[in-house]
């Protein structure tokens, strides 16, 4: 695994993404101050990021798998998914209202949550052990976010694999929602989802767009971890990918996912923080 940063970079970069999400303005683009930077660099800028949110009191709930689509992953010329952490401030009430304001420039994907009740260690972890392992499958929506700025302002220059991993993989948020599922209820492959934003339908997908079945991403990620030592833990919450492209949440937008057969899940941003 190549790595290219020192500790020092690393410790400034988590740093600042930590104090950029606080105050809500975005940090120049990691790229461009850093082109020799690696995929390892990023996850280690990422893992120094989710320490210091877990040192001011942050709880571990999970993780998130994001880029599951070889559309998407041609798109910033990577060959294989990335992945971030859930945090417990992430959650959000399934049908709740968020405070549009706590983010800078939020994104709605629509994917399927894996509960899982028992651990997964890899290597060599398989579809069917993340079906053995699953307790419940349920319908989701990932907010994301940009902590790193989008479009560099002076060259146009856009943010790359590299930003988006340091940033906790643009992760924001989560619904949970729907009707719950054990993994042998339905075919995961074949659950779709409309995204309506303000009651308009924004996009549509079916969830074996990711990686071929949704519960291929969760095996990838125990696989991936497994050199560092990381296991996927009962009780985990793992997001498996979206099947439909990120919509832009404004103040005042209510977006549901209606699943069909697996009910809806929705959420609302209020221009200002409820009372």
């Amino acid at each position: 695994m190549t790595t290219t940063l020192g500790d020092t970079d690393v410790a400034d970069l988590a740093r600042r993404l930590y104090e950029a999400e606080r105050t809500r303005v975005p940090i120049r683009q990691i790229s461009l101050e850093h082109p020799e930077m690696t995929i390892e660099d990023s996850y280690a800028v990422q893992r120094e990021l989710i320490r210091l949110k877990v040192a001011d009191g942050a709880v571990s709930r999970g993780r998130k798998i994001g880029l599951t689509s070889k559309v998407m992953q041609r798109a910033v010329s990577i060959t294989e998914p990335d992945y971030g952490v859930l945090l417990d401030d992430m959650f959000f009430d399934d049908g709740g209202i968020v405070p549009a304001r706590r983010f800078i420039r939020p994104r709605i994907e629509v994917e399927l949550a894996f509960i899982l009740g028992e651990s997964l260690s890899g290597p060599g972890i398989t579809l069917y052990d993340v079906l053995r392992a699953a307790e419940y499958v349920t319908p989701a929506l990932e907010i994301l976010d940009a902590r790193v700025q989008m479009t560099d302002p002076e060259s146009g220059h856009r943010r790359t694999i590299v930003d988006t991993i340091s940033d906790n993989a643009a992760d924001a948020g989560v619904v949970l929602g729907g009707r719950v599922v054990t993994p042998m209820d339905v075919d995961l492959r074949w659950v779709s989802a409309l995204l309506l934003r303000n009651g308009s339908i924004e996009d549509s997908g079916v969830a074996a767009s990711v990686l071929g079945h949704p519960a291929n991403g969760v095996a990838w990620l125990a696989n991936r971890l497994a050199p560092h030592g990381v296991a996927l833990s009962a009780g985990e919450v793992i997001l498996a990918g979206s099947f439909t492209a990120p919509v832009f949440a404004e103040p005042g937008d209510t977006f549901v996912a209606d699943y069909g057969p697996l009910g809806t899940v929705s959420i609302h941003f209020a221009p200002e923080a409820p009372e």
